[in-house]
């Protein structure tokens, strides 16, 4: 008796989440847990981000053509006034992967924080490579201002000690949608090979799928995870510009500005240079630090900026 192959309905409608994404190229897996499609946007218009929910049409066995995104919980992106790119969509938190060495970012540092903290996304920081004994104390004097505001630091060296980081990390990404971020070098991606099993395989897949057999590392992609959560790594990154913030949303993810909005003596109190600004009384008397508020400026000032 022989088995009839049963072809998939051309046009019918199915839905999915994507994961991966390059270009106007998108990997979505079917809900129903069948084979990863390539699949297109409706129009000229792209506005998915990996971790988006969406339904799709299928055209042929591998692929179809999206055209409906799902209700977000959140979009992740990074923008100036040219541009956009989107991160990930329907995230829990972020983990921000940084390094003993090479010397690390403080400004893109607190600009993945306050994003984080603007989409209502819980923030972990990863101090890798504490191997490298030379650069460990002054990494940890950068962070200790951090680790007061309240962001948790965990300390590892994913190659030296790779036994170290399923137990300080499975239970913090378990059951949650994760995004990992961090400049090139700081070890990223041997963190991720340790917590995503057969992670290059998986990626050498997603690469071909995208890019006609090319491999390429500069796309987003999402992971399962063992232990349950999804773990979404994005290329490194040497900028994260926050246009897309308004002044009201940045002056709220300062986590140290919190405790004074509301007591500036004018309503409408922009903490740049006003008389009376809680904020900058508190810069004066050492409770908010100057370099964190020397960041907002700079945020509310690239804010400002249109391209006419």
């Amino acid at each position: 008796m022989t088995r009839e192959f049963k072809r998939p309905s051309v046009g019918a409608r199915f839905e999915g989440t994507v994961i991966a994404a390059h270009g106007r190229h998108y990997l979505v897996t079917p809900e129903d847990g069948g084979a990863m499609l390539q699949c297109f946007p409706r129009g000229k218009k792209s506005e998915l981000a990996v971790g988006d929910r969406v339904v799709y049409e299928q055209s042929s066995a591998d692929q179809g053509v999206i055209v409906e995104i799902g209700e977000r919980r959140n979009l992740l992106y990074r923008s100036d006034q040219f541009k956009s790119k989107l991160f990930a969509a329907n995230l829990d938190q972020l983990l921000i992967v940084l390094g003993t060495e090479p010397h690390f970012s403080e400004d893109l540092l607190g600009r993945a924080l306050i994003s984080a903290e603007a989409h209502g996304l819980e923030s972990l920081i990863v101090l890798n490579k504490i191997d490298v004994e030379s650069a460990l104390a002054p990494a940890r004097a950068r962070l200790a201002p951090y680790r007061e505001l309240g962001y948790t630091v965990i300390e590892l060296s994913a190659k030296m000690a790779p036994g170290e980081v399923h137990p300080q990390l499975d239970a913090r990404l378990k059951d949650r949608a994760t995004i990992l971020l961090g400049q090139s070098g700081m070890g990223k991606s041997t963190l991720v090979n340790l917590l995503v099993p057969d992670a290059d395989a998986a990626t050498r897949e997603i690469s071909s799928a995208l890019n006609s057999g090319r491999h390429t590392t500069t796309f987003t992609r999402l992971y399962d995870l063992p232990g349950g959560g999804a773990l979404i790594d994005s290329p490194g990154f040497q900028e994260f510009g926050l246009h897309h913030l308004s002044e009201g949303q940045l002056e709220r993810a300062f986590a140290d500005f919190r405790p004074y909005l509301g007591h500036c003596r004018f309503y409408n109190c922009h903490h740049l240079h006003e008389p009376g600004c809680a904020v900058l009384e508190a810069v004066d008397a050492g409770k908010i630090r100057p370099a964190r508020h020397a960041l907002y400026v700079q945020l509310v000032h690239e804010a400002s900026q249109i391209v006419r």
